[in-house]
């Protein structure tokens, strides 16, 4: 499983889902969409418009979504 997280350097959701991860215990890579701007079309492109972005690939597909998330996040350290 690859985790990304696309953020930004001033936004309390992604802060709040970094540490959650972090507390989880869950491997991600962090993209900051402020250092990135490139990034940005491809999280237009998932059709997102706000950060954080949570990326989640798999061997059986990906899944994503936006927002702080806690149910989410817990379900990846399942």
């Amino acid at each position: 499983m690859t985790v990304t997280v696309f953020s930004l350097a001033s936004c309390p959701q992604c802060v709040a889902t970094k540490r959650k991860l972090d507390k989880l215990g869950v491997t991600y890579r962090e993209i900051l969409l402020d250092q990135n701007p490139d990034k940005i079309n491809d999280v237009k492109a998932l059709g997102y418009t706000s950060a954080p972005v949570v990326l989640v690939s798999t061997s059986t597909g990906t899944d994503s979504w936006s927002g702080y998330r806690p149910d989410r996040l817990t379900r990846l350290a399942a």
